[in-house]
């Protein structure tokens, strides 16, 4: 968890959210039976680290070392536990006989499993080091015979044009380019009827996308195909001009808040501005009070799932 990836929080909300989060710290093991602690098992040969192992402390040294091997797959003859406080060594538990309380291990330690085996598969990496698998690699001949293949894709187009060379992502381009053209509009440009009841300066939503701004302009522009457009300041960056259409200038608005639409796609009414910090909390602060404590409110709540994961771990 790093706060400064939360920049709406100043200090003081910052000591807020780590003050909540780690209050219950002191309890973390509170929950736990009598005779059982967690502790934190790491091994030799492997990077991952399992928190809060629950063992219980009438265990033998030889059972916890089943248990472990159940978690990490090394076999008990193999197994040399060094229990660990704050990083420091403490012992090393080599009495297969003792009970793990002799050791007066208690919850929060590490105990760190030595894996002695010499053919053990998780020995230099053999578990977690991707790079050590064999890759399946195709003979070039094989794939020299395959069809539908670029090397196929640029032999054929060798064949039309001797001097074919295939351009960076140009296939690519070509099949966003035909996905992103719009159909054209069929029959005689929207007359004054479909805008009817759309005025300049009311509140207003725009489809698709549920985007809410107020209206700048309506009248009959040559935009596209012409007829009758609504030009749309946005009340967010959700647009793709400035109010302005090949260097005509329809109304004024900052780059990428102004949108031009047909009338069919323009609701208006009621469509105050959203603001989700502030939902529901108008009438009881100020907004940006409002807004920061919304946030904190969402921060803690975040943070109340860690916890719940963090205190009921998986044994």
């Amino acid at each position: 968890f790093v706060m400064s990836s939360f920049p709406l929080l100043n200090q003081d909300d910052h000591d807020l959210v780590r003050s909540y989060v780690t209050g219950a710290d002191h309890l973390q093991y509170a929950q736990l039976p009598e005779g059982v602690v967690a502790i934190l098992m790491t091994h030799s040969n492997l990077p991952s680290k399992h928190l809060d192992i629950r063992l219980d402390l009438h265990w033998t040294i030889e059972e916890v070392k089943e248990k472990f091997r159940k978690h990490i797959g090394t076999a008990v003859d193999h197994q040399r536990l060094i229990l660990k406080s704050g990083g420091e060594t403490i012992c090393e538990l080599n009495d297969n006989r003792k009970m793990l309380g002799y050791y007066s291990v208690s919850s929060g330690m590490e105990i760190f499993i030595i894996d002695s085996d010499p053919f053990s598969l998780s020995r230099g990496g053999g578990l977690t080091d991707t790079s050590l698998i064999a890759k399946y690699r195709m003979a070039d001949e094989i794939y020299d015979q395959r069809k539908g293949t670029l090397r196929d894709y640029i032999r054929e187009e060798r064949k039309k044009d001797p001097n074919f060379k295939l351009k960076p992502n140009a296939l690519a381009a070509e099949l966003n380019k035909k996905n992103a053209t719009t159909p054209q509009e069929s029959g005689p440009p929207p007359g004054a009827d479909s805008v009817e009841g759309i005025t300049v300066g009311a509140r207003c939503e725009v489809q698709p996308g549920g985007r809410r701004g107020v209206v700048m302009f309506v009248g009959e522009a040559f935009i596209k195909a012409g007829g009758y457009w609504v030009g749309v300041r946005l009340d967010e960056p959700l647009g793709r001009n400035d109010g302005s259409y090949k260097g005509v200038k329809f109304f004024s608005c900052p780059d990428g808040y102004g949108v031009f639409a047909r009338g069919c796609n323009v609701n208006v009414g009621y469509f105050p501005e959203l603001d989700i910090l502030l939902e529901g909390d108008e009438d009881e602060e100020d907004e940006e009070d409002g807004g920061k404590k919304k946030c904190v409110m969402m921060m803690m709540m975040m943070m109340m799932m860690m916890m719940k994961t963090r205190y009921n771990p998986v044994e």
